[in-house]
């Protein structure tokens, strides 16, 4: 069954005063399809329209016109039997109850949820292990730094064994440590196949780490829906191949496909910037055939570089 699926989605709302009132769209026409196990990175400037898509999809919102698929149900009209079949995640706010130990809260939930006892011990014991939850259970959640709350809030939206997972912000204001326990654990239960993943962030990082899919949203409307691989190499500029050698030499100049080459550490590292076009492996052995190597790395394009292309594409006069 089709996780999520949309057809011309499509939300206006009315500002202004009683005297002068006008129509905004925040959504226009979004029409996508999310099948299970996918990791979906869902991306946009602010007032995209990335947080009025997923009120739609999870039933906090009424679209104005078109209609929405979560897990084969209607968000509005079946809202109650959705939030059993989904798990929400928002930075900025809890769903944890403040002044309760941790633990507590993860009870309720399961409560809540009405989880048998075997399968909710079973997630809840998984997860303390791969978060590293259990010197912190007993603790009031309003005592628990940033990092470790998130931790718990993931946790509380797993618990009932939810097929989707949204998460908006999840990583904001955590320090790099937290962020790459919190993504590893995500990146752990979306590649069992346990749930798919639908994931909005400012923080690109995130979305290489954990989406394989990216869909890019601009003024309400989908600007691009692909594999991440494929916008790389569809939008993303120059890969750079660094070489380590044994024994300095002059600039490996003349190499097909190389655009530029840099030369650092007296002449024992170069950077070679070639095009898209180049098979890397090929591009390796032309250099081993010439230099001494001790060690090569690629450097892909950052996920930053390919949004601002994208965005740069779309705002170019040609469009």
């Amino acid at each position: 069954m089709t996780i999520i699926h949309t057809d011309r989605l499509h939300r206006e709302f009315t500002v202004g005063t009683r005297l002068r009132r006008r129509r905004v769209t925040a959504v226009a026409d979004v029409t996508l399809t999310v099948e299970p196990g996918d990791a979906v990175g869902f991306l946009g400037p602010n007032g995209a329209g990335k947080s009025t898509t997923i009120k739609m999809l999870t039933g906090v919102l009424v679209p104005t016109s078109g209609w929405a698929r979560v897990c084969g149900l209607d968000p509005v009209r079946q809202r109650r039997e959705l939030a059993r079949r989904i798990g929400v995640v928002f930075g900025q706010r809890s769903q944890l109850w403040w002044d309760l130990p941790l633990v507590e809260s993860f009870d309720l939930h399961g409560a809540i949820h009405r989880v048998p006892s075997a399968r909710f011990r079973e997630r809840l014991d998984e997860c303390v292990q791969l978060l590293d939850m259990a010197p912190f259970l007993a603790t009031p959640v309003r005592q628990l730094s940033l990092g470790q709350r998130m931790r718990g809030e993931v946790t509380a939206a797993l618990l009932h064994s939810p097929r989707l997972l949204v998460l908006d912000e999840p990583t904001i204001g955590l320090d790099l440590a937290s962020k790459e326990r919190l993504r590893g654990f995500l990146s752990t239960v979306n590649a069992r196949g346990d749930v798919t993943l639908l994931l909005t962030t400012h923080d690109l990082p995130d979305v290489e780490r954990l989406c394989r899919r990216v869909i890019v949203i601009d003024r309400g409307r989908v600007l691009v829906d692909d594999e991440l691989s494929t916008l790389r190499a569809r939008f993303a500029g120059n890969r750079a191949l660094v070489v380590e050698l044994t024994e300095p030499i002059p600039p490996l100049l003349g190499l097909p496909g190389v655009v530029d080459v840099s030369v650092q550490a007296q002449g024992l590292r170069q950077r070679l910037e070639f095009t898209q076009a180049v098979n890397a492996a090929e591009l390796i052995a032309a250099v081993a055939a010439r230099a001494p190597l001790r060690d090569v790395a690629i450097a892909e394009p950052s996920i930053e570089d390919l949004v601002r292309a994208l965005y740069a594409t779309e705002d170019s006069p040609a469009r």
